[in-house]
């Protein structure tokens, strides 16, 4: 089998080489269509990808360096944010600390100012007290002026008049004050 196939490429077929060789005009077709599409890529197709890569490549730089801006500016103002974070932490500390000792004063100034009452209210009962003890004791030492001379009056036998006898009267309290 392997003889009658080299017989039969020999006698009138092409040779291997004829197979891969195009004739001489379809080759030189080839290399002028070739040519013509290869200028006609270089010349307006190759500059428009070229522009269209470059642009996409700037644009893609672009939104490259605005996400950097962007980044750096959300940094910024996350730092910005910290510190008023921390800034109003320590001002409500310091409200509540002022809040506090407010409290604690006006506290202070009111038990103060309660006890200050209570002193008072206590040394006006005291005077009251004394007062009405004054009025009372005044009111029996007359009383008991009166009760006595209505009992001399009885054990002497005859009527004894307070009025006239005022000094009778303040000589036995006097006594019975110093008793």
């Amino acid at each position: 089998m392997n003889t009658t196939l080299v017989l039969a490429t020999t006698e009138g077929e092409p040779s291997a080489v004829d197979l891969l060789l195009p004739a001489w005009p379809e080759l030189i077709a080839g290399i002028v269509a070739f040519a013509l599409v290869y200028f006609f890529v270089w010349k307006w197709a190759w500059p428009a990808m070229t522009r269209t890569l470059e642009n996409r490549q700037a644009a893609i730089t672009g939104q490259m360096s605005a996400a950097e801006n962007a980044r750096a500016e959300a940094e910024r103002l996350l730092e910005d944010y910290k510190a008023q974070l921390a800034e109003a932490k320590a001002e409500a500390h310091r409200i509540t600390e002022e809040a506090r000792s407010g409290g604690e004063e006006l506290k202070a100034d009111i038990v103060a100012r309660a006890q200050a009452e209570a002193e008072q209210i206590k040394s006006k009962a005291r005077e009251d007290a004394e007062n009405e003890l004054s009025r009372a004791l005044a009111d029996a030492q007359g009383r008991v002026g009166e009760i006595s001379v209505d009992l001399a009056g009885k054990i002497v036998g005859e009527s004894l008049d307070p009025a006239a006898h005022q000094d009778l009267i303040d000589r036995y309290l006097a006594d019975l004050e110093r008793l």
